[in-house]
């Protein structure tokens, strides 16, 4: 595949190990290098490419040349990414999306900046996935459903049509989302959950079949 896009990827974890090798041998973007914050500047290299301060990276990489992702997991319920990805964008910077070969994203389907979407996922029609968001491998995004921006969708998660998931949300491997469900922004959705009503109240944690929330913990203290 012809590289003629060049790209740093924010993050120096497994995620932006991974975007490396995705963004590597499945896309047109050649990957120059990586960008951490200096607090977290630990070695000069990873992967065979230089890594630089976040802080100072126009001057390696100006945005008139260069565009970024932001390959930073759920943590802080999606806040780090968000922070970055905000920052990125006051800079000047583009921020790249990867979609995989291997997934299927039907031709109208919108998605947003600095978005991953792996593998053997399922996009419908008239599916609207926002800014900054990402979806692991194996998910189904049903039709006209909205991802807001900033959100996490793990791995063989069922979104049925005309859903709405709210802002900065997780949702965890193999929850089911059934037809016309909304989600309140900022909530936890605990693995194998079956949301079969809106979930109206934010900064919650939800669990079980059918979906119930888990009383006296709010979604922010999470660890990822």
């Amino acid at each position: 595949m012809q590289k003629n896009k060049k790209l740093v990827i924010v993050g120096a974890g497994e995620l932006a190990m991974i975007a490396d090798e995705y963004f590597t041998y499945d896309s047109n973007y050649e990957v120059c290098g990586f960008a951490v914050e200096r607090a977290y500047l630990e070695d000069d290299t990873l992967n065979g490419k230089p890594v630089s301060a976040f802080e100072e990276i126009e001057g390696a990489y100006p945005p008139s040349e260069f565009e970024l992702f932001v390959a930073i997991p759920a943590s802080q319920l999606n806040r780090v990414r968000t922070r970055l990805y905000l920052e990125a964008k006051g800079k000047g910077y583009r921020c790249a999306t990867y979609i995989s070969s291997h997934a299927f994203v039907w031709r109208n389907a919108k998605v947003g900046e600095n978005c991953f979407i792996f593998e053997d996922n399922t996009v419908q029609p008239f599916v609207e996935i926002g800014n900054n968001v990402i979806l692991w491998s194996g998910n189904h995004i049903g039709h006209r459903s909205v991802i807001e921006d900033n959100c996490f969708l793990s791995s063989h998660v069922v979104v049925s049509g005309y859903c709405r998931i709210g802002e900065s949300t997780f949702i965890g491997v193999n929850a089911t989302i059934n037809d016309r469900v909304t989600i309140a922004p900022d909530c936890v959705v605990a693995s194998g959950t079956l949301v079969n009503k809106d979930l109206k109240e934010p900064e919650r944690i939800y669990y079980g079949a059918p979906a119930q929330q888990l009383p006296k913990k709010s979604a922010l203290n999470v660890k990822f």
